[in-house]
């Protein structure tokens, strides 16, 4: 072992600067392109350029991390490929808003090529800031491999891709209702438009009959679109109607006549089965425009308020416009009743403006013909995804699919690859601008205005990163990747999507796992949100803790893609794991001599002949933590590993471990000595490897003491194999049955408050004689660790007076208390506590019995009095049976 000074106090800032420099510089993190050899790539959900990291990047990045550090230690060439996403609509608007803010300029004062120069500037001042962090919380990326979604060769891709969809028939444009945001003036995918429930109203309106005193009553939830409506529909098979249907009413306000037409997509049972057709601003109302060839009569503009199809409403915004109607509707006596309605209604999913339905020249993409291999690819298990609950949702939303809005109104993006001659209307898609016109040879050329869906490029990010469509040697040697980390909240925007190009445009699947895990929430289960000011800073608690502790404490919270509730003092957990690994490890220091000679992965070559119950037990448990975390890392469950291997560091090697070896290191005899430290170290030096992965900075530091000089650093080192000789059943449970009784005597010692300075004599009957000749051999281990003097085995030992008593399978054990106890002021204490107790009890039975503190108080709070009224029962009984064993 190093002759290094330790340090008394682990100092993970100094550590974690110190060892993510050393491995960055020294290209640690690198991977190359080996034939031959195997390999393990995970490329990283690029995060935005707008984003600083949150909870859910470090949850999400350290799982990727885990991965990646475990299988460069098994010998793979493992790749991290890490980037970042250009983010339209996101990008776009924090820089729109610092225009207006700083110099009180819209993005159209500027022009569209002067604002694009603004926020590639942003870009390259504020876009790689979420990289800086995630190298502090310790992710082991090869960031010479860094890419952006805009660079020159991922661009040239998404062209690429646009040109081939188009010429083989799967790119179309057209005029469709789409999602609409007046906020950000762009259409949004299906997947962009989130629902909230909202406590509307559905509004009763009478449209007249033509020539008639009679009237149709409609229901709507938006009637400030009624004023583009072209029709009212009912169901066929609606007698209540069966009169109307053919005839003519008058739209109230606008006095356009309309028809009363029949269609079966009309839901006789909602409103009063007769419903308003606004081709231009609905979906539904769209297709049914579309069966009985109705106008399409659009009366809103992209920023929400209405235009001159609305009359008198022209120019007024869309809910004032609401409001005004419906005041002329009653003025009118037009409007008949107004019901609340519950009702989802979608939001924008960057600025939470509400969307509007509306009639748009887009391109789309027709989704059925990709999603069909991408089905059948999960369904024979070539992808894989973990937890396997969410396949189902997979296919729910694959064999749904609808075809993709991929056009943006926006201008920071890749531009559309279409382009319009100015002279004969021709269009061309081209992967590189023409010079001139391929009909008429006209050099007036422009260029589509629109921008693409940001997820279009980020679609091809398994294969776009390593250079397609050229056939690199990272593609051929690095593709398909092998694990894809990421939130249950994009399957549908980037994991199908990629799955689907990748086999549209290299002809394999994109990765063989998806490993969705759960989302971090605050400490009562909210979603953290700036709005709610719950979130918790990921960098601060790295600076307060350690990146150690909060990587740490994360994996120990979660569980196989389950949601964790989350609060600052759950870092602790990770922070004293650290001190106590460090202290471990001081604690085998303090006992070395600065030697050598038995630092390595090998057990002592005399261990069979020398190694006694316990070092058998260590070895024996350690081989079996060690196949399990592997076996757990290999099936994505991280949380059960890591679980595991804090139980074996803290519980077996340090509480009992280090303990059950103490008289041998503290005893005389310096071969015995020895001995068990190698064993020890060797154990130690497991448990760094093991522990690696998941806190790679004081591991790595504890390693420069434990590691002999021709050895590498930890970060690859190689990953041990579990030896199943060395796995000893009888020897765990031999060791685990003194563990038994050892805990039963200091039980004893505990409830009676026996002092820690004295000895008991101790007494153990039974009659399984096997049992009790492993309490012979190996009652030093009880002397030691239970805080006895004396032991008498026997066959028919008899409880003494004043002892106490317990029962460990078929052994009983007798602790006398004479002596070891003032048995009088005990038998005071315990009544006193007795009767605390009764007398707590009566008051919280009374409260529990409550009707008014029943029905008033939260649930939460009355199963904590709940549960406190069972503990102090418990105790109860414990004090009177201990006053019992005394009171004689």
């Amino acid at each position: 072992m190093s002759e290094k000074q330790i340090e008394k106090i682990y100092n993970s800032k100094i550590v974690e600067d110190k060892w993510y420099q050393k491995w960055s510089e020294n290209g640690y993190f690198h991977a190359d392109a080996i034939p031959g050899k195997a390999k393990y790539c995970i490329v990283i959900p690029p995060p935005n350029v707008t984003d600083v990291l949150h909870m859910g990047h470090a949850y999400n990045n350290t799982i990727q991390d885990i991965l990646i550090r475990y299988h460069r230690m098994i010998g793979a060439e493992s790749l991290w490929l890490p980037g970042t996403d250009h983010a339209g609509i996101a990008t776009q608007n924090v820089v729109e808003k610092r225009l207006r803010t700083s110099e009180k300029l819209s993005r159209h004062d500027l022009g569209r090529e002067k604002f694009v120069e603004r926020v590639w500037e942003w870009r390259k001042k504020y876009g790689g800031i979420i990289i800086q962090q995630l190298k502090k919380l310790g992710c082991s990326c090869d960031w010479a491999r860094e890419r952006f979604t805009m660079d020159d060769g991922l661009s040239r891709a998404v062209r690429e891709v646009f040109v081939r969809l188009y010429r083989k028939g799967l790119i179309y444009r057209g005029t469709y209702i789409i999602n609409w945001c007046p906020r950000c003036h762009t259409a949004l995918s299906d997947e962009e438009a989130i629902h909230q429930d909202h406590a509307g109203k559905l509004w009763y309106i009478k449209y007249p009959l033509k020539n008639s005193s009679d009237y149709i009553t409609v229901a709507t939830t938006r009637p400030e679109t009624m004023l583009g409506d072209t029709a009212v529909a009912v169901n066929p098979n609606d007698v209540r109607y069966k009169n109307f249907i053919g005839k003519t009413v008058i739209l109230p306000v606008i006095e356009r006549e309309i028809p009363v037409i029949a269609d079966e997509i009309v839901d006789s049972s909602f409103g009063t089965g007769a419903v308003k057709v606004t081709p231009a601003h609905d979906p539904n109302d769209f297709e049914i425009g579309k069966r009985h060839q109705l106008p399409e009569v659009n009366v809103m503009n992209g920023d929400g308020t209405m235009n001159e199809n609305a009359g008198k409403y022209n120019s007024v915004d869309r809910f004032e416009c609401r409001k005004a109607l419906v005041e002329e509707l009653s003025q009118k006596s037009l409007l008949e009743k107004i019901e609340t309605h519950q009702h989802a209604v979608a939001h924008c999913q960057r600025c939470d403006t509400i969307l509007e339905p509306y009639l748009s020249e887009q391109w789309f993409v027709k989704m059925k013909p990709l999603a069909k291999p991408a089905i059948e690819a999960v369904r024979q298990g070539k992808i894989k995804f973990h937890p396997e609950k969410w396949t189902k949702v997979y296919f729910n939303w694959m064999e749904n699919i609808r075809d993709w809005c991929i056009s943006r109104q926006l201008w920071w993006g890749h531009r559309i690859p279409v382009y319009y001659c100015q002279d004969c209307g021709e269009m061309m898609v081209e992967l590189d601008e023409p010079a001139a016109c391929s009909k008429c040879n006209s050099t007036h050329l422009k260029q589509d205005e629109d921008v693409l869906d940001t997820w279009f490029s980020s679609w091809l990010w398994p294969f776009s990163t390593m250079d397609w469509p050229e056939k690199s040697p990272d593609l051929a040697y690095f593709y398909p990747t092998d694990t894809l980390v990421t939130a249950p909240d994009i399957i549908f925007f980037w994991v199908a999507r990629m799955i689907m190009a990748g086999l549209e445009f290299m002809g394999d699947i994109p990765f063989r796992d998806v490993y969705i895990h759960g989302v971090i929430r605050d400490e009562t289960g909210r979603k953290m949100s700036k709005s709610l000011g719950n979130g918790i800073n990921p960098l601060e608690m790295v600076e307060k803790y350690s990146a150690d502790a909060v990587r740490f404490s994360l994996l120990m919270l979660s569980s196989e893609g389950q949601d964790i509730n989350l609060s600052e003092r759950n870092f602790e957990l990770g922070r004293n794991f650290s001190n106590k690994l460090w202290n471990a490890f001081r604690f085998l220091a303090m006992n070395l001599d600065g030697e050598q000679e038995f630092i390595g992965d090998d057990l002592p070559k005399d261990f069979d002949q020398k190694a006694d119950i316990a070092d058998r037990w260590i070895v024996s448990r350690f081989n079996s933590t060690l196949a399990r975390i592997t076996d757990d890392l290999e099936h994505f469950k991280l949380n059960d590993a890591i679980v595991v291997l804090y139980g074996f560091f803290w519980r077996e090697y340090c509480d009992w471990y280090l303990e059950l070896i103490k008289p041998r290191l503290y005893g005389d005899d310096a071969n015995v000595k020895k001995f068990a430290l190698h064993i020890a170290l060797t154990i130690m030096r497991g448990l760094l490897k093991m522990l690696h992965p998941t806190i790679p900075f004081i591991t790595e530091e504890l390693w420069q003491y434990f590691k002999r000089d021709d050895e590498d650093l930890l970060l690859v080192s190689g990953w041990l194999k579990s030896d199943a000789a060395l796995i000893n059943e009888a020897a765990e449970k031999k060791l685990n049955f003194m563990q038994e009784i050892i805990a039963a005597i200091r039980n004893i010692r505990g409830e009676m408050n026996v002092p820690p300075h004295k000895k008991a004599n101790i007494l153990v009957n039974g009659a399984n004689k096997q049992l009790l000749d492993v309490i012979r051999q190996h009652a030093t281990y009880i002397k030691s660790l239970a805080g006895v003097d004396e032991i008498e085995i026997g066959t028919a030992i008899k409880k003494p007076k004043l002892a106490a008593s317990a029962v460990v399978g078929e052994i009983e054990i007798f602790v006398p208390l004479e002596g070891l106890i003032d048995i009088e002021i005990e038998k005071n204490r315990l009544r006193k506590e007795i009767a605390r107790l009764e007398k707590q009890l009566v008051g919280l039975t009374q409260k529990l019995q409550n009707p008014n503190f029943l029905n008033k108080a939260p649930e939460d709070v009355i199963e904590r009095e709940q549960q406190k009224k069972a503990d102090w029962e418990k105790s109860l009984e414990k004090f009177k049976s201990n006053l019992s064993t005394i009171d004689a």
